[in-house]
């Protein structure tokens, strides 16, 4: 992806020489001459980019970028909700680009000059593992393969979990679980609750892992590519992992790990396919896109079934309505990927507002770079 953009719109048409058409370097430079576009409470981001640069930088930029955070359609997903920032920025501006460019110089002032990407050495796999261990080492019993069944009200501000066989009281709950299941739990007590949450949509999506020979293979630079869904490939992007993660070339210097993910909202097809399948169409969209046609040491295919909210056009609505319904109960709040975020550092900073609620104490915010 070529620098200079905000999640895949650009600040000039000139960051794109050479990976649009002339035609649709031509259509950015008319952005600047078109009539301010209001974008009101809120906005497709697809729709929004599309009236002012064109449609090729959303189908060739703006769709596999948001298709790889949110596994949905740029032309149904919420601008204010996936893209606050742009959301702001074009409320005043009369241009998109300018707009960009307003982010960027704001960030350059702000010194943001981190890491694009930010991962934990060894993998995100860590994190859950220090999260338990710092919480058992506080005294909190953490309970697996237990899943809470009901949670209901006890006395004015106190609640019963219901969790297996076993029945706890707590003064406060954090429903930190996707919205289907928090609809259920949270329907006895706060029913507007539940039904906003029962319409939270979901997508599915695989991930492909396949590790190779070094000598076998030669890659180019970088940390992987995304593929826009106009090219009628089967993967949505491949990352390549042991160019992205130094750890992981330090493990194992004799082996390249790539990564390929599969999976949008509203594909259900591709992901019937069984794991040998889903090998084979990364295996063959790898070798069109880079020439790869090594076989591979091992393969693993990790499914993430109804793994990523979706958030439509009005989401922030929605999630308004959501908390507005659970803070009429004491001790009680709500956290997680349906919510403001489905990114790592997004997710955890909901956690720590939920605690807030709970607890009345500020607490440190998550900030940082894109996770993975």
């Amino acid at each position: 992806m070529p620098k200079g953009h905000v999640m895949g719109v650009p600040g000039t048409a000139s960051a794109l020489a050479g990976v649009l058409s002339d035609e649709g370097l031509h259509r950015i430079e008319r952005d600047a001459d078109l009539p301010r576009t209001e974008v009101g409470d809120d906005v497709a981001v697809g729709e929004y980019v599309a009236a002012r640069l064109g449609r090729e930088v959303v189908d060739r930029l703006v769709e596999p970028l948001l298709g790889g955070v949110y596994a949905g359609d740029a032309y149904r997903i919420s601008m204010r909700s996936a893209v606050p920032q742009l959301y702001q920025a074009a409320k005043t501006h009369d241009s998109l680009t300018a707009a960009v460019r307003g982010i960027q110089e704001r960030a350059a002032a702000a010194q943001q000059t981190g890491p694009v990407f930010m991962g934990i050495q060894g993998g995100v796999g860590q994190l859950p593992l220090a999260v338990a261990e710092s919480a058992h080492a506080r005294g909190a019993e953490i309970l697996t393969g237990t899943p809470v069944t009901e949670l209901r009200r006890s006395g004015t501000s106190g609640w019963r979990v219901v969790a297996g066989d076993r029945v706890l009281d707590a003064d406060g709950v954090i429903v930190a679980v996707p919205a289907p299941a928090a609809a259920e739990l949270l329907r006895p007590e706060a029913p507007g609750a539940a039904t906003e949450l029962a319409a939270v949509e979901y997508a599915s999506m695989a991930l492909v892992t396949l590790a190779y020979r070094r000598a076998d293979i030669e890659l180019p630079e970088g940390s992987g590519f995304l593929v826009p869904p106009v090219d009628g490939r089967t993967i949505k992007a491949s990352t390549f992992a042991s160019q992205k993660w130094g750890w992981i070339a330090e493990e194992n210097p004799d082996v390249v790990v790539l990564r390929t993910s599969v999976g949008r909202y509203g594909e259900t097809a591709i992901l019937d396919r069984d794991d040998t399948g889903l090998v084979d169409v990364s295996r063959h969209d790898l070798r069109e896109a880079t020439g790869l046609d090594a076989q591979p040491l091992a393969t693993r295919v990790t499914r993430w079934t109804d793994g990523l909210p979706q958030y439509p056009v009005g989401h922030h609505a929605r999630v308004a309505r959501v908390r507005e319904h659970v803070a009429k109960l004491p001790g009680l709040a709500v956290c997680g990927a349906a919510y403001d975020g489905v990114g790592i550092p997004a997710t955890i900073a909901s956690a720590y507002a939920a605690v807030e609620r709970l607890t009345g104490d500020p607490v440190p915010s998550a900030s940082g770079g894109a996770g993975e």
